[in-house]
């Protein structure tokens, strides 16, 4: 069975993440988002996928390549140009994308599945596509009922009795909203929906396609499902997104390494004296990381491959990514180091090398920076630390 993944975009609320790992590649724990996708895809027998890539289109492909590892068959759509010998991506949009890949050759030729490469899920898509068939319908969307409350941070979907969509809403106040069923991402499709979207233009499956199929009255319906979904949309998603795995909340998902200690996973070769370290579970540390005497790391936390926490830093509710060291005696709290940048939980960032400051946090590839003490109220301060 056939399926696409949508991978085209540039991810701009994840960023700076996305600065040079496109959106399907961030990784939970070491392990690709869509990596899960193309997993659960195999598992419901969709073998043959094609994936819209554009933004750092490279990075995917290269990682992916024909789908062999991963038990399925991929094949790329590239929506973008070649600007002085650079890949310039020029999305499609969701719609525009899968009408470009029909109008290359017709692949989608019978019921076909469309999601998007940002989520983690642990969803039963053959009951799903069943109750697609069961209805006869053109278009079906995967929904998720959520407390009220949380209403107001999705877009919502409307329908009759049957199951039938009437209307949406985006992100409606609690009182306006009109159903708690949201829009997931995840999409069954007849082949005679690409009727319905220009080709050549970019065009949007939820802003363009959805309203247009409503309006017609085609049999387009909407499937309310109890199923884990955590959206990697922005910055605080992610956030929580290690938090859930590291907590055992995401049941798809597991914590990579071997449990030396209760709570506490390594990759290979960790360097690290547990005598002389202060180690709160649950927290994973990546390969070839060294965490020297004194430091200490509360969790839930995770550190990369060939890190480096230097004697007397704290690494507290925190995700560092790979090849970060932490200067002696920094203290980092709810805070994402990636490369260059600092991240608070809300998504703001900080340059530490823009800021002259990375001989606090930088690239253990560099080797040992000089080391600024005076300094350290600035950072502190800057960090949210003092």
């Amino acid at each position: 069975m056939k399926a696409m993944i949508l991978a085209a975009g540039k991810g701009t609320r994840v960023r700076p993440i996305t600065y040079t790992i496109p959106k399907p590649l961030i990784p939970i724990l070491q392990k690709p988002v869509m990596e899960f996708l193309l997993e659960l895809l195999r598992q419901h027998g969709f073998n043959q996928v094609v994936v819209n890539v554009s933004h750092l289109a490279n990075e995917i492909e290269n990682y992916f390549r024909d789908g062999q590892r991963f038990g399925v068959e991929i094949a790329y759509s590239f929506e973008g140009r070649i600007v002085d010998g650079q890949l310039v991506g020029e999305a499609l949009g969701s719609a525009g994308g899968m009408r470009r890949i029909q109008d290359f050759n017709p692949f989608f030729d019978e019921t076909f599945v469309v999601l998007c490469g940002d989520a983690l899920i642990d969803l039963d898509l053959s009951a799903a596509v069943k109750f697609h068939k069961e209805k006869g319908a053109i278009a079906t969307i995967v929904t998720k009922p959520v407390p009220k409350d949380q209403v107001p941070s999705y877009g919502v979907v409307v329908t009759d009795e049957l199951g039938k969509v009437k209307a949406f809403q985006e992100k409606p106040s609690v009182e306006e909203a009109l159903s708690n069923n949201i829009n997931t991402g995840i999409y069954i499709f007849e082949p005679e929906v690409l009727n319905y979207i220009p080709s050549g233009q970019e065009y949007d499956i939820g802003g363009d396609l959805f309203p247009k199929l409503v309006e017609m009255g085609a049999p387009f319906y909407a499937v309310p499902m109890d199923f884990q979904w955590v959206d990697i949309g922005k910055v605080p998603d992610y956030w929580h997104a290690v938090r859930g795995v590291l907590q055992g909340e995401i049941k798809n998902v597991a914590i990579p390494g071997k449990e030396v200690h209760p709570g506490i996973y390594t990759g290979l070769n960790v360097a690290v004296n547990w005598d002389k370290v202060d180690v709160t579970g649950p927290v994973y540390i990546g390969g070839m990381t060294h965490i020297e005497d004194g430091a200490k790391i509360i969790g839930p936390a995770m550190i990369g491959p060939s890190c480096r926490i230097c004697s007397g830093a704290t690494v507290e509710n925190s995700v560092i990514f790979e090849y970060s060291r932490l200067g002696p005696g920094v203290r980092l709290v709810d805070k994402l180091v990636f490369g260059r940048y600092c991240v608070d939980k809300t998504g703001a960032a900080i340059d530490v090398q823009a800021a002259a400051l990375d001989w606090l946090i930088t690239d253990t590839r560099r080797g040992m920076p000089a080391q600024e003490p005076a300094e350290q109220q600035v950072i502190a301060e800057l960090l949210g630390n003092s």
